[in-house]
């Protein structure tokens, strides 16, 4: 449901079904923002968004923690692992898309510097 608001707000969206998947797709894609389930099969989002942020490729660009995990200590996990910000679902499709532009905005901000 969250792709397709993306797509309909104008955004390319690509998806993957697990976390080596979407390692593989940050890296041949090199996206403007990632968001990342932290419950993934394969390997989790934990463990995907700690190797994107730890490879000169991918860590450059935002990790949004798109997750179900609402407890406050796995905001403070998802920081260390080097998630950029966190939305914790279900959210409103609208505001997802405005943490989107906002992760947009702020990584331009700072390239232009």
């Amino acid at each position: 449901m969250y792709a397709e608001y993306l797509e309909f707000s104008g955004f390319r969206v690509a998806e993957a079904k697990n976390g080596q998947e979407a390692l593989d797709k940050a890296f041949e894609l090199v996206p403007d923002v990632i968001l990342m389930d932290l419950s993934l099969p394969v390997m989790d989002g934990w463990e995907a968004t700690r190797r994107l942020k730890g490879d000169a490729r991918t860590k450059a660009i935002p990790v949004v923690a798109l997750t179900g995990h609402a407890l406050k200590g796995h905001t403070d996990d998802a920081n260390e692992a080097g998630c950029d910000a966190y939305v914790t679902k279900p959210c409103l499709p609208d505001a997802l898309v405005d943490q989107v532009k906002k992760m947009i905005a702020r990584r331009d901000g700072a390239s232009a510097r």
